[in-house]
């Protein structure tokens, strides 16, 4: 089953993420940025919380989570345990949604109009995954590159 399939996805790209976040040797890198790399590891991995609080915990799991993307990319400084604890409560909102959704409910229209055009519940959610897989790459490159 499809959102089988997608658990399995998100909590290995999710746990990568944590294990990434976690890799830091030097806390403030964190939170550094150079050159052309835009955006830093800890405000990709608040994006990345953020992202997926609101699309799959908020929106198909009725968490009431109320997302301030701006804040995603503004804020700083976040201690690294606090990314990995919220790291590891999304993890559990997303595998607790993902067990509660039916094969019906993938196939039907997501419920807000988020991409160009509408899409349905199991398209989004890809997307969703392939999202957090591209954001845990740069999040990894970051760290290689910057954390020295």
């Amino acid at each position: 089953m499809l959102n089988q399939v997608l658990k399995t996805v998100f909590n290995r790209d999710l746990t990568k993420l944590r294990t990434e976040i976690a890799a830091y040797k030097h806390e403030p890198n964190l939170w550094k940025v150079e050159k052309d790399i835009a955006n830093s590891a800890g405000n990709l991995c608040l994006h990345l919380v953020g992202n997926l609080n609101t699309y799959i915990g908020a929106i198909l799991g009725n968490s009431g989570y109320i997302r301030n993307r701006d804040l995603e990319f503004s804020l700083k400084d976040i201690p690294q345990e606090e990314l990995i604890r919220k790291i590891d409560a999304t993890i559990k909102v997303v595998d607790g949604v993902l067990d509660t959704i039916t094969p019906e409910q993938l196939q039907q229209e997501y419920p807000q109009l988020v991409l160009a055009e509408k899409t349905s519940t199991e398209f989004f959610l890809v997307h969703l995954a392939t999202h957090l897989t591209y954001h845990l790459g740069q999040v990894n490159y970051h760290r290689r590159l910057l954390d020295k």
